[in-house]
């Protein structure tokens, strides 16, 4: 089955693992091709803390995967936990669509869904004691992370640009976080349910 999206045609990837693998190049996950290889390979890379988000992304991908997640010793503090997936013709595909000279960047043919959007905040998602609501998305431009705004405004969210320190990130408005949880909590998993900032039950059912 072909599956269209960014005014892209991808092939063999399943809508669901397009939106996972999406939503993590958006967050944490990196496309590399290694030299003299002909296609890309996903990586999926958090702290060992985070074992449940990384074994639930690995059991989405795992007919394109190499083998299961290991932890990895950083220092004596950190450990990592990660897999990678095997070389796939549309890892390619999207490696052109969202890196620019070998740097992440926001396509202005993205199309957000639910579930890009939700694994999107799973990675980068944080919320303050005030319960304002964030994107970390200090590793894109200015440019691009306006490219961000229009894309949560065609689907009824508000947000604007914050600044962190030196960096700029992304802060939606109270007005749009119920919204935000409306869309988002039913494919959170339960590990990640505390970056929502209300009871997501309370907000699907309202």
């Amino acid at each position: 089955m072909k599956i269209k999206i960014m005014d892209n045609t991808v092939g063999s990837l399943t809508q669901y693992q397009l939106s996972i693998i999406i939503g993590s190049i958006l967050g944490d996950g990196y496309l590399r091709i290694i030299s003299g290889r002909q296609d890309a390979f996903l990586e999926i890379n958090h702290s060992i803390k985070a074992h449940e988000y990384v074994d639930w992304k690995y059991k989405a991908l795992k007919n394109i995967c190499v083998s299961p997640p290991k932890k990895r010793i950083i220092d004596e503090t950190r450990t990592a936990y990660r897999f990678f997936t095997k070389q796939h013709k549309d890892l390619t595909r999207l490696l052109k669509i969202f890196y620019q000279n070998g740097k992440k960047i926001i396509p202005v043919s993205l199309v957000l869904d639910p579930l890009i959007l939700a694994v999107w905040f799973m990675d980068d998602g944080s919320k303050s004691r005030k319960n304002d609501v964030y994107l970390n998305t200090q590793q894109f431009s200015i440019r691009d992370q306006k490219i961000i705004l229009h894309k949560l405004r065609q689907i009824g969210l508000k947000a604007r640009l914050n600044k962190d320190k030196k960096y700029y990130r992304i802060r939606f408005l109270k007005e749009s976080v119920l919204e935000l949880n409306r869309i988002i909590s039913p494919y959170i998993i339960d590990s990640l349910k505390y970056k929502l900032s209300y009871d997501p039950v309370e907000t699907c059912s309202k």
